[in-house]
């Protein structure tokens, strides 16, 4: 019977599939993402070194053996966070030095291979869908002949490159239907990858922590001493600094060869610009048509002079903490993106990557619209900040919530451990109501399921954890898709660790867009995953304002929704500034604020926060912590730097104490 028919309908062999219609009357049972049983022995090597093409040959033919019974486990990182959750699976284990030799064992569990289109570099997730529709693995050509698999599909030629429209469009309309429409995935179908052995000259280097671009002004770079050795010269621009979120930001680039003659000039953004963008994946577009990269993001520009060129020079609009390098060899290469697809193929999802904005936004719109609220989408969008603010928000307005999932691995079979996630959290003494600054410090990105199982597991490990008390956010979802990464937190917390929900609870999502007829139904799914998980507070986001620069409040309606339908006693919202404390329909809402840089001067940032209070009453602030450039000791750090008047506390306490000073007042 072919996918889609009866057998699929119920789900198939091994798929917990969610059920909708039961959903309110199961409560706590309930599932919002797909489990395909528990492992009980798992088949497992290492991919780290292998490239994009081989890494999703397996990872489709994971999402295929899995579905049956989870027997397939990979690691994919050099630094073996996927081996540090192994043991929690409960399964035993038989460990194999070559991961293709497990697809040799186990192709004849798949009807064959989706050859996907090298020169269509979309096709990759066409043919990820069509892979769980259809059985099949995901290959090359090349792959296909080599381990002699039988073409169930070729789109070879099938699509063009340069109409990503078409591609998706013709995927909506045709497999769609086939799919299952309890999950859409959005994966990035390449990444690029760095070359070993490549060698920088820097050139430019802000030294200072500069974030107003008062630095701003044309800067010119002599690159000639790359012009032998190499067809092409590489400039690289990166964060200088890499902590706090303001590195280069370029508004132009001009290009000169021999004395005068111009061969580039641009501003980004713009259609001029894209024959020279080698690789801005890290990258962002800003208001005032400037492209920037922050933290360990990088853009790269690609320039090819005439043969015989003796002198090139750039000038470049350039501000904020920058770094800019040169080279003349390749410094990246794009590959097929592997991960998280045994998950899609799995689940028999449809799988896409459409920019957020114009034309692929409003077929975006169009996909939304075709599933039920609260259907979620699993992966994350492109175009970086920019996306995900686009994304989110799309999502939000058809009543879809996102899973952020592209870097999830091995998630077929870390959702059906049998686990047991802990529902309640001990709570802490009663504290004193003092006349003192009240700081609780919330980690975040709790709403990346990849970040759960990836970084925070990194820095959980961290011994400095549990000196001082913190809130940790992560995402009540890992109760369906991760119960023994979620329960592996809750035993291992200290008493000075809280685990709280991430942006805005059962999956991201900006509940202020919400249509009002679906927000209740994304506040009821938010509150059946908190009972299950114990938690009670939740760190939100809402819509940005019309002119981007900063966000909506909770309101009314919104507030009402989450205190009538969830266990929340409070909720603290992404803010940075952290001036807002209001009570919409009664529920404690806080702004949290965000200082730039690590401890000292974060310390400084609170002080100057708090110049204008008198002592005479109490006073709090929502402290956010930057999870990816942040450790427990950074923590440490700072709490060792607050004396008197700072009073750090866990959030469960700190919500406490706002509520009897609400009261006192």
């Amino acid at each position: 019977m072919q996918a889609g028919g009866a057998a699929f309908a119920a789900g198939g062999p091994g798929i917990a599939l969610p059920d909708r219609a039961d959903a309110a009357e199961s409560g706590a049972a309930a599932r919002l993402l797909p489990s395909f049983g528990g492992p009980t022995h798992l088949d497992v090597a290492d991919v780290s070194s292998l490239g994009g093409a081989d890494q999703l040959l397996l990872t489709t033919l994971q999402g295929v053996v899995n579905r049956r019974r989870p027997r397939l486990y990979f690691n994919f990182d050099a630094g073996e966070v996927d081996l540090r959750w192994l043991p929690s699976t409960g399964a035993s284990v038989t460990r194999h030095d070559d991961a293709l030799d497990l697809f040799a064992r186990y192709r004849g569990e798949t009807r064959g291979a989706v050859l996907h289109d090298p020169a269509v570099p979309d096709s990759v997730n066409v043919a990820t869908t069509l892979a769980g529709l259809e059985n099949a693995v995901v290959a090359t050509a090349e792959q296909a002949r080599d381990h002699r698999l039988r073409t169930v599909a070729d789109l070879r030629g099938r699509f063009d490159a340069d109409d990503v429209l078409s591609t998706y469009r013709w995927q909506l309309d045709r497999l769609f239907p086939r799919c299952a429409h309890t999950l859409l995935a959005g994966l990035p179908p390449t990444r690029t990858v760095r070359n070993e052995g490549v060698r920088w000259r820097e050139i430019a280097r802000e030294t200072g922590r500069v974030r107003d671009a008062s630095n701003r002004q044309v800067r010119t770079f002599d690159l000639s001493a790359e012009l032998s050795g190499g067809d092409a010269l590489y400039l690289r621009f990166q964060d200088s600094l890499g902590d706090d979120g303001w590195g280069a930001s370029v508004g132009s680039v001009e290009v000169t060869a021999d004395g005068g003659r111009v061969i580039a000039s641009f501003v980004p953004g713009t259609p001029a610009e894209v024959p020279y963008l080698f690789d801005g994946s890290g990258s962002s577009i800003g208001d005032n048509a400037n492209r920037f990269c922050d933290g360990n993001g990088s853009f790269v520009y690609r320039f090819t002079p005439e043969a015989g060129t003796r002198q090139l020079s750039v000038e470049v609009d350039l501000w904020n903490q920058f770094l800019v390098s040169v080279t003349n060899t390749p410094p990246t290469r794009v590959e097929p993106f592997p991960y998280f697809r045994d998950y899609a193929v799995a689940s028999r999802a449809m799988v896409l990557w459409l920019p957020p904005s114009g034309d692929t936004g409003k077929l975006l719109d169009e996909i939304f619209g075709r599933v039920e609220p609260t259907t979620p989408y699993a992966g994350w969008f492109s175009d970086d900040v920019a996306g995900e603010w686009g994304g989110v928000d799309r999502a939000s307005r058809h009543g879809v919530e996102v899973v952020p999932a592209d870097f999830y691995m091995n998630g077929t079979v870390h959702a059906g451990v049998p686990t047991k996630v802990p529902d309640k959290i001990t709570p802490r003494r009663r504290a004193a109501l003092r006349n003192r600054v009240h700081l609780t410090l919330t980690v975040g990105e709790g709403d990346n399921i990849q970040y759960c199982q990836r970084r925070m597991r990194t820095i959980w490990d961290d011994p400095e954890r549990g000196r001082f008390p913190v809130n940790w956010t992560v995402s009540p979802l890992l109760a369906d898709i991760g119960p023994a990464l979620l329960a592996h937190y809750r035993n291992t917390a200290t008493d000075n660790d809280l685990l709280i929900a991430g942006p805005s609870g059962a999956g991201y999502t900006y509940p202020g867009s919400w249509p009002e007829s679906a927000l209740d139904a994304y506040t009821e799914l938010t509150g059946r995953f908190l009972r299950r998980t114990g938690m009670d507070l939740v760190h939100a986001y809402n819509p940005r304002t019309a002119e981007g620069d900063g966000w909506i409040p909770f309101d009314e309606r919104v507030a009402r929704s989450y205190r009538e339908n969830t266990p929340v006693r409070g909720i603290i919202q992404s803010w940075e500034t952290g001036d807002l404390q209001t009570r919409p329909a009664g529920l404690p809402v806080i702004g949290n604020f965000y200082p730039q840089g690590k401890a000292a001067e974060y310390r400084d940032g609170l002080l100057r926060h708090i110049e204008g209070w008198d002592g005479t009453a109490p006073l709090f602030i929502a402290g956010a912590v930057n999870a990816w450039s942040w450790t427990p000791g950074d923590i440490a750090e700072l709490c060792d730097l607050l004396g008197d008047p700072f009073e750090v506390v866990r959030g469960d306490t700190f919500f406490d104490l706002l509520d009897r000073a609400g009261r006192r007042a």
